[in-house]
């Protein structure tokens, strides 16, 4: 295995500066602090596929990695070796990790999960969401709404997913909100593709409506705005995997 991770180290290192730092706007990543560094290195290549900044297909190789990050390369490697476990990440044959292309089916269950999850934890919400609460998700949907207006897509798919995290830390589920950051991380190198066909119009933004049930206390209401958001909001993701000319429930994969 330790050979194997060792490639990593055969892709192209980013460009440098005279000390040996990274340079350029096209780095996904930032330099860490000299501490805590395997699980600092962890959350931002886990930040990185959530936002989409790793694509598809990406390999991480370990030492220009490690040189984006300002790090050595053990917590790096460890870093990987976790994301793997937890399946945002694969490894080939030859032991390099590398960002795994996600299918029709796995999306279809990651939204399924998604709904049922997140759904059940926003009807936790209802009992717990002060006004100080609602207010704050009310204004990360403004900045959402904001960015689309702009076509600014990266803050927007940055923005929605603040809008669910902080919805779900209010249903004070920590085990269920540790689950759906997982969904999150398996489909986040796709979701650059959310507006491939620009936003969804909506007539009233489940998110403006999940805001006023929570301030009604409703807690019937909250599933299908969940449902309505993941789903129909998610058509665009759905659009972009869904090159199978079968449904996948007949057991053939289809033609490309």
């Amino acid at each position: 295995m330790s050979r194997g991770i060792e490639t990593l180290a055969r892709s192209r290192a980013p460009a440098q500066d005279d000390t040996g730092a990274p340079t350029g706007g096209s780095d996904p990543f930032t330099p860490i602090p000299r501490r805590s560094l395997s699980e600092r290195a962890y959350q931002e290549i886990r930040t990185a596929l959530m936002r989409s900044r790793l694509k598809p297909g990406t390999k991480l190789l370990l030492r220009p990695l490690s040189t984006s990050l300002g790090i050595s390369a053990t917590p790096v490697r460890e870093a990987l070796l976790r994301l793997v476990s937890e399946h945002g990440l694969e490894m080939d044959e030859r032991g390099t990790a590398f960002v795994p292309v996600l299918d029709r089916s796995t999306l279809m269950q990651i939204r399924a999960l998604r709904v049922e999850l997140e759904g059940r934890s926003a009807e936790s919400a209802c009992s717990r969401a002060t006004e100080e609460d609602i207010a704050h998700l009310a204004s990360i949907h403004e900045a959402m709404d904001a960015s689309l207006e702009s076509a600014d897509f990266a803050r927007a798919i940055e923005m929605n997913e603040r809008f669910h995290f902080a919805l779900c830390r209010l249903g004070a589920m920590p085990i269920l909100f540790q689950i759906v950051e997982t969904l999150w991380m398996r489909c986040g190198p796709i979701l650059a593709h959310l507006y491939d066909n620009g936003p969804i119009p909506f007539d009233v933004h489940p998110h403006i409506r999940i805001c006023e049930a929570l301030r009604r206390r409703d807690r019937a209401a909250m599933r299908p705005l969940i449902e309505e958001d993941i789903l129909r909001g998610g058509d665009g993701l759905l659009a972009f995997v869904d090159m199978d000319a079968q449904d996948d429930r007949s057991g053939d994969p289809g033609e490309r």
